[in-house]
């Protein structure tokens, strides 16, 4: 895992986009196709325009899930994650490989079916944020580290549901479900490789939480450090809790297309 530090979340955004796009170019080099996670939400703002707009991209070969979405809210409200999917990367790229999640259908088919989805594709890389609390998804603390179901059906806690206040989706608490589909912790970090775009001072407490105190499902995001292929964008407000120790100790990875390479060498010999 390394953090890539910023000054501001437009460069943040723009350069996370750039990493994203190399692996999804690389992605459908290699294989033909790249399936891939996309997280919503204010952080993800300047890093899905400039994705979309990125150039040499075949979104026909990409497939696309959803990470999370509320139960019970319809694909018409503004605080919908199928909404936002949809008019921020879906349509503006012409992707229709698209696995949305229904927040109005029946939780436990739309858990079934999308979880039938992901499992029959290799997920190339997982776009994530973090939440004020931590989370990863929707894994508010205490996350589940354990579960093997690509998709769960979760309780959203009050800090969680106060941040989507505080952003804007919502006027008030009681407007905010306290239920929804997430992706599972496990199904999260099945994937290549993990981008995370986590710009703001509001998100500061929580790096400092999550990437250096101990891992733990009290810090759902700090499972990130065990995955091979992480990188974490920052911006100056998110990293200004960080000890210049910890930014310091991470080493540049392999580049894209070597790791995708390897991986892939690796699936056709059975490893």
């Amino acid at each position: 895992m390394i953090f890539r530090v910023f000054e501001d979340r437009q460069s943040l955004g723009s350069a996370a986009a750039t990493h994203a796009a190399e692996v999804i170019r690389c992605s459908i080099e290699d294989s033909g196709s790249a399936s891939v996670v996309a997280a919503t939400g204010a952080s993800q703002f300047e890093f899905l325009e400039a994705l979309g707009l990125a150039p040499g991209i075949d979104w026909q070969n990409v497939v696309l899930f959803q990470l999370d979405e509320y139960i019970g809210l319809p694909m018409t409200h503004p605080a919908s994650f199928s909404k936002y999917i949809h008019e921020r990367l879906v349509k503006k790229t012409g992707i229709v490989r698209y696995q949305p999640l229904n927040g109005e259908d029946d939780p436990a088919q739309v858990v079934r079916h999308a979880s039938e989805a992901i499992s029959a594709s290799l997920i190339q890389a997982a776009f994530v944020g973090i939440g004020e609390n931590g989370h990863l998804a929707f894994n508010d603390p205490p996350a589940d580290f354990d579960t093997i179901d690509p998709y769960l059906i979760v309780n959203l806690d009050e800090a969680c549901r106060r941040q989507q206040v505080g952003e804007g989706w919502f006027s008030k608490l009681s407007e905010v479900p306290k239920r929804a589909i997430s992706m599972s912790v496990r199904q999260i970090l099945a994937a290549r490789e993990i981008i995370a775009v986590v710009p703001d001072a509001r998100k500061a407490a929580a790096v400092k939480a999550c990437f250096e105190g101990p891992i733990s499902p009290i810090a759902p995001a700090s499972i990130l450090r065990t995955h091979p292929r992480t990188t974490i964008y920052l911006d100056s407000q998110s990293a200004s809790l960080l000890s210049p120790a910890a930014l310091s100790a991470r080493a540049e990875p392999e580049s894209v297309k070597d790791s995708i390479s390897r991986a892939t060498a690796l699936s056709n010999r059975g490893g």
